[in-house]
C-alpha cells in the first residue's frame, strides 16, 4: 500500500504546485471556482464520475447556460488527454517499481561497495532519476488537466429527454388541464388584499423588521400553513414515504452536486459570511439536504425505490427584484413539503416511473384541495442543469389573472448521483450510480395564493377547502371586527407620530 499512498501524496503536492502557479480556484470566489471540486480535492468526498460522452453538442446547445458545443468538444479533449497522462503515469510508476526492485536485487547479491561500482547499478540509478523527473512533469500536467476538466465539466447539464419541447418557457407543452376556473359575479381580489382584510397576512411596514419580500402569517393564516403541511404528510406517509428533517445550512459542494450554482453572479443562493463560517449556504429546497443525506453512501437494490418526504423552510435570494415585489408569489422564505426519490437504474425506466408517480401524487393533492390547474411538459431552456425531464403544475390565480407555478417534478437520472457519489448495490453486488427524482408536494406560500383567491366571497371572507376544514377548525375565514395592530411609528401617512 505504500506506493499508492506515495503517489497520492505526490499528486497532492503537484496540485498545490499547479494552484500556486496561477490557478483561480484557491480560496476566492472567482469565476473559475467550484466548491464541489475543492471539496473533493481536500479528500472530503469521492471524485465525481462524470460521463461527458453521454451528452451531445445538440443537446447542450438547446439548454440554457454558458457552455456550448465547442466547450463540450474541449472538455472531451481534456478528458482524453487526462486519460493519456494517467496511463503514462501508471507506466512510469510501474517502471519505477521495477528499477527499485533491480537496485534491491543488486544490493542483495553484492556488498554495498561492489554493487555501487557495477555499471548496471549506475544505469538503474540514472534511469530512476529520469523516471522521477518525468513523473514530476506528468503529475503537474495531470493536476492542471484535472482542474481544467472538472471546472468546466461540472457546469454541463444533464442529457435531455427526447420528448421535451425545445426552446424557452413559451414553448412549454400543456399536457392536461384539470378542474374549472372559479366564476365570480364580482371583481376578485388578490391574496394580499384578502389576507390583510382577514388580518392573516402582514407584509407592509416590514422593511425595518425583516427586509423586503418578507411576511407574517398569523391566526388562520398560520393555521392554514400548518394544515397544508399536515394534509400533505397524511397523504404521503401511508404511501411508503420516509419522513425526514434536514439541515437548513449546507456546504456549497452539496448544492453544486445537485446542479445548483452558489457562486453565480448574482447568486440565487444565500451564502453565509465566509469570514465566519466557511462554505455554508441556506438551502432553497430540502432537495439539497436530502441529497446530502445520501451523499457518499450506497443502498441495497432490494430497498429501492426510496421515497422521502420533508417539510422545511426554504430560502431564496430572488435576485430579480423587479418581478412581483408584493405578495407571496416571490418571497425570500417559505415552507415547502418536498418529495425526493432514489431509484435503481437496472432497466433505465425506474426513475421515469417514479417521476410519473410523483406527478400523480401532486395532481391528487391539488385536486382534493379543489384547485384548477394545468400540467406542463417543460422545454429545454427551463430544465436547469440537473433535470432530464421536468413537469410543472400551474394553478389558476384569479387575483393575478393568470396561472402561477405551484409545483415541479424532475427526473435527474444519474446527474446528481455521479456528482455526489450516491450508489446502490446491483444484483451482482457491484456498486452502480442511482437515479434521483424530486417533486414539490406543497409550496405553502404559492398554495395560499391559489386557495385564498379561488375561494373568496363577495364580502372578503374566504371558504376553507373541505379537506382542510378539520385541520383549520373553520369552514369560512371571516373578517375580524378590528385589526389586531395599529401603527404608531414615525412614518404616518400625514407625518408625525399618531398619539393614542
Amino acid at each position: 500500500m505504500a506506493a499508492p499512498r506515495a503517489l497520492a501524496a505526490a499528486r497532492r503536492v503537484a496540485a498545490r504546485g499547479w494552484r500556486g502557479a496561477g490557478s483561480g480556484t484557491g480560496g476566492g470566489a472567482g469565476p473559475g471556482r467550484s466548491r464541489l471540486y475543492e471539496h473533493v480535492r481536500e479528500g472530503l468526498s469521492a471524485r465525481p464520475q462524470l460521463d461527458v460522452t453521454a451528452l451531445s453538442e445538440r443537446e447542450l446547445d438547446r439548454r440554457r447556460g454558458s457552455l456550448r458545443g465547442g466547450d463540450l468538444r474541449e472538455i472531451v479533449q481534456t478528458w482524453s488527454r487526462l486519460g493519456e497522462v494517467r496511463a503514462a503515469i501508471a507506466r512510469l510508476e510501474a517502471e519505477k517499481g521495477r528499477v527499485a526492485q533491480g537496485v534491491r536485487a543488486l544490493m542483495a547479491a553484492h556488498d554495498k561497495e561492489t554493487a555501487e561500482a557495477l555499471p548496471a547499478y549506475a544505469a538503474l540509478r540514472a534511469r530512476g532519476r529520469q523516471v522521477r523527473l518525468q513523473l514530476q512533469e506528468l503529475l503537474v500536467e495531470e493536476a492542471a488537466l484535472d482542474e481544467r476538466f472538472y471546472l468546466k465539466a461540472l457546469q454541463l447539464p444533464n442529457r435531455t429527454h427526447p420528448e421535451a419541447p425545445v426552446g424557452d418557457e413559451s414553448q412549454a407543452r400543456v399536457l392536461e388541464v384539470v378542474g374549472q376556473k372559479p366564476a365570480f359575479d364580482f371583481k376578485p381580489k388578490g391574496h394580499l388584499e384578502l389576507g390583510e382584510g382577514l388580518d392573516i397576512i402582514r407584509q407592509r411596514r416590514l422593511s425595518h423588521v425583516s427586509g423586503h419580500r418578507s411576511y407574517y402569517l398569523c391566526g388562520a393564516g398560520a393555521l392554514l400553513q400548518h394544515a397544508l403541511v399536515r394534509f400533505v404528510l397524511a397523504k404521503l406517509l401511508p404511501k411508503g414515504f420516509l419522513p425526514m428533517t434536514v439541515p437548513d445550512l449546507l456546504r456549497g459542494a452539496v448544492f453544486e452536486g445537485c446542479g445548483m450554482q452558489p457562486n453565480a453572479t448574482p447568486s440565487p443562493v444565500y451564502n453565509i459570511d465566509p469570514s465566519r463560517f466557511e462554505d455554508l449556504c441556506l438551502a432553497g429546497t430540502s432537495e439539497v439536504g436530502i441529497a446530502g443525506y445520501f451523499m457518499d453512501h450506497a443502498v441495497r437494490l432490494e430497498d429501492l425505490p426510496i421515497r422521502v418526504v420533508c417539510s422545511s423552510t426554504c430560502y431564496r435570494a430572488e435576485t430579480d427584484t423587479g418581478r412581483e415585489p408584493w405578495g407571496l408569489y416571490r418571497v425570500h422564505q417559505f415552507t415547502k413539503v418536498e418529495m425526493f426519490g432514489v431509484t435503481a437504474a437496472e432497466s433505465g425506466a425506474e426513475s421515469e416511473a417514479l417521476l410519473a408517480e410523483f406527478l400523480a401524487l401532486q395532481k391528487e393533492i391539488f385536486s382534493e384541495l379543489g384547485l384548477h390547474y394545468r400540467v406542463l411538459d417543460m422545454p429545454t431552456q427551463e430544465l436547469g442543469l440537473p433535470a432530464y425531464r421536468k413537469f410543472d403544475i400551474e394553478a389558476w390565480m384569479p387575483g393575478r389573472g393568470k396561472y402561477g407555478e405551484i409545483s415541479s417534478a424532475s427526473n435527474c437520472t444519474d446527474y446528481q448521483s455521479r456528482r455526489l457519489n450516491i450508489m446502490y448495490s446491483d444484483g451482482a453486488g457491484r456498486l452502480q450510480h442511482a437515479h434521483t427524482v424530486n417533486g414539490t408536494a406543497c409550496a405553502v406560500s404559492r398554495m395560499l395564493i391559489a386557495l385564498l383567491e379561488c375561494n373568496q366571497l363577495p364580502d372578503g371572507c374566504v371558504r376553507v377547502p373541505p379537506a382542510l376544514q378539520p385541520l383549520v377548525g373553520q369552514d369560512v375565514l371571516t373578517r375580524p371586527p378590528a385589526p389586531l395592530l395599529r401603527y404608531i411609528g414615525p412614518n404616518q401617512p400625514r407625518g408625525g407620530r399618531e398619539v393614542p
